[in-house]
């Protein structure tokens, strides 16, 4: 605990505080920005100047929901907060990136929401979680999330009453597909009635769900639960991964596109999911996808069934923490694309830096594992492009980063 003080904020954490010296040590204070005077060290933080960065929030819950920390930031600041994140990844790799101006989705584009879910009789709350807490803030608005989903939320807060049990909590997984909602309730009731489930189906149907789900149990299905990629339909199951935002998946997919040599015929797509760069990636070359979800496999498998204008695509269950691919079995493909999920991958980084792959497509949500997963390839021979930073995950402290190595 720093004792009573004053101080200067001087920059910006990697988590969005306001960071100033103090003593020899850094102070970390919650929303400040550079340049404001913040009075320290006994009870709350209390802000003494403020900065001319500092703009008015864009939603009534901000400061107490849990799910944005940088609503407070003008937009240039925000920016370079953010692209920055980035870039101190890599030097802290010893890598000098080239990080490209930061690509900003636009608000409302969000298409998933894990949303905490509590029953008290008929008062039914649902949202993010206080920063730090346990206590959900009831959902009113919200300037990130798809506004399909917002304005769903009394439907929910319905379905909630019939299928979840009194003075419980769970969560709520929501998705916008391409015809509407997808809806499942992780901690639903598994006795439901007849009765019960026909009321929630009809509730289901007057809010217009795609599908509603209830303790892992389809109550209601309306038509295929589907979401194109690459111009194809795949049907996927409830919270498969897909990338937040649409428009993110497009530009990601695209780059993966653009950035597959002229001579690739054969291509790996490793942590695959349900196909976000193998479908784009099919209408140019041969494509072999890998991913230990099961049912993300399977939902690619049975879409690559029904698409037209694709090359030969197969899709494997194969667990690339435990089982990555050999050297040998890289050296089969042109280029790789590697999309893991945000602790990296390390070994399979290892292994690709000593095959003879020409081409390496690197995404991540994680830039800190994406810079140590570069480092192995880049010491391994390859040469890295220039870094595109995408902010899918808007206000918040993560940003998805994409690179190209090229041997």
């Amino acid at each position: 605990m720093v004792e009573s003080s004053e101080v200067i904020i001087e920059r910006i954490g990697a988590q969005g505080d306001g960071v100033a010296m103090h003593g020899g040590e850094a102070v970390y204070v919650p929303f400040a920005l550079p340049g404001e005077r913040w009075h320290v060290g006994t009870g709350d933080a209390v802000r003494l100047a403020d900065s001319p960065e500092r703009v008015a929030p864009i939603c009534r819950h901000f400061l107490r929901c849990g799910g944005c920390l940088a609503q407070h930031m003008s937009p240039d600041l925000y920016r370079a907060w953010k692209r920055d994140l980035v870039v101190e990844a890599f030097r802290h790799r010893g890598i000098a990136a080239d990080v490209q101006p930061l690509e900003v989705v636009r608000a409302g584009s969000r298409r998933r929401a894990f949303l905490g879910v509590e029953r008290r009789g008929a008062e039914v709350i649902i949202g993010f979680r206080e920063e730090g807490q346990h206590t959900l803030v009831d959902l009113v608005e919200c300037p990130v999330l798809d506004a399909a989903i917002v304005a769903a939320v009394p439907g929910f807060r319905m379905l909630a009453r019939i299928v979840m049990a009194d003075r419980a909590g769970g969560r709520l997984v929501v998705t916008k597909l391409d015809h509407g909602l997808d809806v499942a309730f992780d901690n639903g009731r598994r006795d439901l009635s007849p009765h019960e489930q026909a009321e929630a189906a009809r509730v289901a149907r007057e809010v217009r769900l795609v599908r509603l789900v209830v303790a892992g149990q389809p109550i209601m299905v309306a038509e295929a639960p589907a979401v194109t990629i690459g111009g194809v339909a795949v049907e996927v199951e409830p919270s498969v991964f897909l990338q937040a935002v649409p428009d993110a998946e497009r530009l990601l997919a695209d780059f993966c596109v653009a950035s597959l040599p002229k001579s690739a015929k054969e291509v790996a797509d490793l942590f695959s999911g349900v196909g976000t760069f193998t479908l784009p990636l099919a209408r140019r070359a041969k494509v072999a996808a890998f991913d230990s979800d099961k049912r993300a496999i399977a939902a690619l498998s049975g879409a690559v069934r029904h698409a037209q204008g694709l090359k030969p695509v197969t899709a494997v269950v194969r667990d690339l923490f435990r089982d990555p691919l050999s050297v040998r079995e890289l050296n089969l493909f042109d280029a790789v694309v590697l999309d893991p999920p945000r602790a990296g991958a390390q070994e399979q980084a290892e292994r690709l830096a000593r095959s003879k792959v020409a081409t390496v497509i690197a995404v991540s949500c994680n830039p800190a594992t994406l810079a140590r997963d570069a480092r192995v390839l880049i010491d391994g021979g390859y040469r890295m492009g220039p870094v595109r930073a995408i902010d899918q995950f808007l206000y918040s402290a993560h940003v998805e980063a994409a690179v190209m190595f090229r041997r």
